[in-house]
């Protein structure tokens, strides 16, 4: 039930025939858990809250520096020095008091994975690192936890959603992000973003459509991400969609597979 309150503070939301009232119930009823408070949590986070999502978790153990201010448009200046997810839950609890936020201070593992997602309805993976990416995305296939999951380069930046738990039309799994990129770059070939910079505003842009895919698996309109990778070119203002499948080879949901838990992982 949504008080005289959420329909005002919603009503933009509610007129859309693809949304409406019951729509945006769902929202309401929605628990979604963001990994990461930086460049792409923290749109990701204002505009999940701005839109009503019932119950937002964060995870991030790190702290608020001057230089994440260029992207990371949750914090503001009082807040270097501060937790991320504290300054986050500020942000979120004025900007929406009916949200509940859960702050999660603590560095993602394989140790703490699993008991992280398995509260939340949908997960959303904005973090910096490929070790992560694919701890998050077998963590979601074991628990059978939905996955939207984006990646920041200098220029450019990529989205796309993983529900390699569930099958296809035609009894098949869905891909996983093993299929989409099998092995991660060697080390020392993609480098950090304090070397080599990022455009922060691709940042915001890359979360908001993170945030709409979100709304768009809670709602159910529109057509999902799974199988498509959207690519983003900042530089020439180019976007451009990849479709991909399941590859029968691949270690988590193949024909065979090898990857039977998170014992590989470092807890």
């Amino acid at each position: 039930m949504l008080s005289d309150d959420e329909l005002e503070r919603y009503a933009r939301h509610i007129v859309l025939r693809e949304v409406g009232g019951p729509g945006q119930a769902a929202l309401k009823r929605a628990s979604v858990l963001v990994i990461g408070a930086g460049g792409l949590g923290a749109p990701v986070l204002m505009y999940l809250a701005a839109a009503g999502v019932g119950r937002l978790g964060a995870v991030d153990d790190d702290i608020v520096s001057l230089s994440n201010l260029q992207r990371q448009i949750i914090h503001t200046t009082p807040d270097i020095g501060r937790r991320k997810v504290d300054s986050a839950a500020d942000a979120v609890h004025a900007l929406n008091p009916h949200v509940h936020f859960e702050a999660h201070a603590v560095r993602l593992d394989a140790g703490n994975v699993m008991s992280l997602i398995d509260d939340y309805d949908l997960v959303l993976d904005g973090s910096d690192n490929f070790e992560t990416r694919y701890l998050v995305s077998d963590a979601c296939f074991f628990a059978g936890k939905p996955l939207i999951t984006g990646a920041l380069g200098m220029f450019d930046g990529s989205l796309t959603t993983i529900r390699a738990h569930e099958r296809d039309a035609d009894g098949h799994f869905n891909p996983t992000y093993r299929c989409l990129f099998p092995e991660p770059p060697p080390p020392g070939t993609i480098p950090a973003c304090a070397e080599a910079g990022v455009m922060g505003a691709l940042a915001g842009m890359l979360g908001s459509m993170m945030a709409l895919e979100a709304i768009r698996e809670i709602v159910g309109f529109g057509e999902s991400l799974v199988g498509r990778l959207v690519m983003v070119d900042a530089r020439a203002m180019r976007f451009e969609t990849l479709r991909y499948t399941r590859d029968p080879q691949n270690p988590l949901n193949g024909d065979a597979p090898t990857i039977t838990d998170l014992s590989g992982y470092a807890a």
